[in-house]
């Protein structure tokens, strides 16, 4: 889509080229150059220079702020409109003073031109900001194929986002705003010592999300103003470009959920993916220490599920099979209770207990 932006500022500087050609031929016309053809030429070719070197600042101008890609020629024919109704106002303003006629003229095509470009170029990158209604015509914001994803501290220091992103479950493009970018490197040079082991992590995270090349990483020019908040500044980026938040603080995902923007939660995500056994099904496990319980024992899954083995205590470091009995799904996540299946041996039975929740 970068393509067809500089298309576009080719075809500019054709049309300044244009203008000065067509303004010099104005001021020809109206005896400003005299009457000396060596000193027409010069003129004539500064006034062309001019025009040209003015469709580059605009270029230069128009680069400074973020691009958005062209989507579609509503925003062309909008941003056209804007610029001729921007440069008839000036050419209004000029008429009310004493300038002469060829001078409003020139004045006129040059700020045509300018305004013109200028309008199209901001409709193009900032249209997904902000709505115009006009008659049949509606700017809205463009939710084709995959919507972006912002992505905030916790979840760029937890990880596993970019373990997620590389087994390509995830393959929309990835937001990280510069105020992010600004809090793990404060975070990364802080002087407590576990604070700046989680920010350098963040940071070494980020650089592995970066380099992964089927993943499409921006790094988008937002900034905080003062005495503006983290978590409001994420929600109103996403509104503001119609993307999902992916965080694992607890307090951001409700405040989102208020404001009716999506939220993708690590840790929901890796409960989801958590081993499904139900009651009477045998798994195995291996009983690493003792549970709160007499006679209980406590493993995890590979997934990290804790499971409380009655009358296990006696099979410490030991692989046994075990029948489900229950499980019981919590707010720290998914425990499994279960007791010996056949041929292995059992200690003195204790009943299920809230208590074997121990890790």
């Amino acid at each position: 889509m970068r393509y067809w932006i500089w298309v576009f500022r080719g075809l500019f500087v054709l049309a300044a080229l244009g203008a000065g050609l067509a303004i010099s031929t104005i001021l020809n016309n109206q005896g400003v150059y005299g009457d000396n053809p060596e000193t027409v030429d010069r003129w004539a070719t500064l006034t062309v220079v001019i025009c040209v070197l003015a469709a580059g600042l605009t270029i230069l101008l128009d680069i400074i702020f973020s691009r958005r890609p062209v989507h579609n020629f509503t925003a062309v024919f909008f941003g056209l409109l804007v610029g001729v109704v921007m440069a008839s106002l000036f050419r209004f303003v000029l008429q009310a003073t004493p300038m002469p006629p060829y001078f409003v003229d020139a004045s006129y095509l040059l700020m045509l031109t300018i305004f013109c470009y200028l309008g199209v170029a901001i409709i193009i990158q900032t249209k997904d900001n902000f709505r115009f209604i006009i008659p049949y015509v509606e700017f809205s914001r463009e939710t084709r194929g995959r919507r972006p994803i912002i992505l905030d501290t916790s979840v760029i220091i937890d990880g596993r986002i970019a373990d997620v992103c590389e087994t390509r479950f995830l393959d929309a493009p990835l937001i990280i705003p510069r105020f992010v970018l600004q809090e793990l490197q404060n975070i990364a040079d802080s002087e407590d010592k576990l604070r700046r082991k989680r920010g350098r992590r963040g940071l070494d995270m980020l650089n592995r999300l970066r380099g992964n090349k089927k993943l499409e990483v921006i790094i988008h020019d937002t900034t905080l103003e003062e005495g503006e908040m983290v978590d409001s500044k994420l929600i109103n980026l996403a509104k503001s470009l119609d993307a999902r938040v992916t965080t694992n603080d607890l307090n951001l995902n409700k405040i989102a959920q208020l404001q009716n923007v999506d939220v993708i939660n690590i840790n929901d995500l890796a409960n989801a993916l958590k081993t499904v056994v139900m009651a009477g099904e045998q798994i195995s496990v291996g009983v690493i220490k003792p549970g709160e319980e007499p006679g209980q024992g406590v493993g995890y899954l590979d997934d990290g599920t804790m499971v409380v083995v009655e009358q296990g205590r006696d099979h410490i470091g030991e692989e046994v099979t075990i029948t489900v009995t229950s499980v019981l799904q919590t707010s720290a996540g998914r425990m499994i209770f279960g007791r010996p299946g056949e041929g292995q041996p059992a200690a003195p039975a204790s009943g299920p207990s809230l208590g074997g929740r121990s890790r």
